[in-house]
């Protein structure tokens, strides 16, 4: 926990903004990096810290729904994202058992009409760099690399964070977007994580080694008994992003390692030969044992509040992980902006006005994407009836359900 509770921090001065000092960023990743111009176009002038001694993001390919294209445009990186992005016709669902699609949902002109923005899928670093690109033009932003967070102290100035080489950096406040490991979180909750017992690989295929019969214009999920595999094109249809998912038959420890194609192959004996095709292409493949954590009601204590995976990691069946983190950067600001804090303002006040906008929001995201893996991964009759609820259903009635998540304005995002 903090050094000082809120209470006293608040009779000494908590609320008194030192504007001579940035606010600090805990994460250069693209929460980070959202938050960061986020802050900027707010006045304030920003120090990220990252832990990296280099710029950049691993991964591969993910998917944004029409909320992350919200998002960039109000962070001002609309149009470098979508000279990035790669522009789905539909999203589809095929039972990786019998091969059969089970629904599809067309992102075309009636989905763009329906939800303001279009659906696409990007390779991870072209998010990141479009950020980044933004991040280098902001004179307000101060970017640190090798500098992992070790101390958190609060005090009626502001915030001191210290790294681990011993070096202290003050700040007006502090926003911890350093991720589902997150050092800050860990100071200011100390939860513990939910390991899914569900590990993930991915790879990068080149688009001559992928089957041509599946090179589709589309995020394409292959859903079978405890498992299922992902693909889409990426950059240009140059490459095919290919994910993984199973239920570990072992206890699994949350953490990133190197993949055995021994391993995956082992897990998808029941399914049918053109999803299974799929495993034998990756040269290698990065294993990931996933967790999530609990939602909890209040991620914000004096000066410091949490964002993105730091505040809601979440398993990645909604495909929603950086959406969400890019909606969280956006709301900040504009409670920032509505506190005036730019203007001598109330941290507080405004880091629970982002709080009480998100935490709801959020949590839905963390429990329903809970949920799509257990409808993923459905088997015997349950997959019978999944299949049965799913098959034929039409676009518009899609697009109801996905109302709540794909409607999100940044001019509406502030909790009322």
């Amino acid at each position: 926990m903090l050094l000082i509770s809120t209470q006293l921090i608040n009779k000494v001065g908590m609320n008194s903004i030192n504007t001579s000092l940035p606010v600090l960023v805990a994460g250069g990743g693209i929460g980070g990096l959202a938050a960061a111009l986020a802050l900027a176009r707010q006045g304030f002038g920003v120090k990220v810290l990252e832990q990296s001694p280099q710029i950049g993001e691993i991964g591969a390919g993910i998917q944004l729904g029409p909320n992350a294209f919200a998002a960039f445009d109000a962070l001002g990186v609309g149009e470098r994202a979508r000279a990035a992005a790669l522009y789905t016709e539909r999203m589809v669902m095929m039972d990786a058992v019998d091969e059969s699609e089970v629904g599809a949902i067309p992102v075309g002109d009636a989905f763009r009409s329906r939800f303001g923005n279009p659906y696409a899928v990007i390779h991870r670093a072209d998010v990141h760099g479009a950020l980044f690109d933004a991040v280098k033009q902001t004179e307000r932003i101060e970017f640190c690399t090798s500098t992992r967070v070790e101390h958190i102290e609060q005090h009626g100035g502001g915030v001191t964070v210290f790294d681990v080489g011993g070096k202290a950096h003050h700040g007006a406040s502090l926003i911890g977007a350093d991720g589902v490991k997150s050092a800050v979180r860990q100071q200011l909750v100390g939860d513990p994580v939910r390991v899914s017992g569900h590990v993930v690989y991915r790879a990068v295929v080149d688009a001559a080694d992928f089957p041509a019969d599946l090179r589709w214009n589309a995020p394409a999920v292959w859903v079978g008994p405890n498992c299922h595999l992902v693909h889409y094109p990426l950059r240009n249809g140059e490459q095919y992003n290919l994910v993984v998912t199973f239920h570990s038959r072992y206890e699994e420890t949350w953490s990133v390692s190197e993949g055995s194609a021994e391993e995956v192959q082992s897990y998808f004996a029941g399914i049918g030969e053109r999803p299974r095709q799929l495993l034998s292409l990756p040269k290698s493949w990065k294993r990931w044992a996933t967790a999530d954590r609990e939602p909890i009601a209040q991620w914000s204590f004096g000066r410091c509040t949490l964002l993105g995976d730091a505040a809601h990691p979440m398993l990645q069946y909604l495909a929603q992980g950086a959406c969400m983190a890019l909606e969280d950067a956006v709301t900040l600001g504009e409670a920032l902006r509505a506190n005036g804090t730019s203007r001598n303002g109330d941290f507080v006040k405004a880091f629970a006005l982002y709080e009480r906008s998100r935490v709801a929001r959020s949590a839905r995201v963390v429990l329903s994407a809970r949920e799509m893996g257990r409808i993923y991964h459905a088997k015997g009759v349950e997959r019978l009836v999944r299949n049965d609820l799913w098959r034929g259903r039409a676009a518009e009635r899609y697009y109801d359900a996905l109302e709540w998540l794909y409607g999100w304005r940044a001019e509406h995002c502030l909790a009322t």
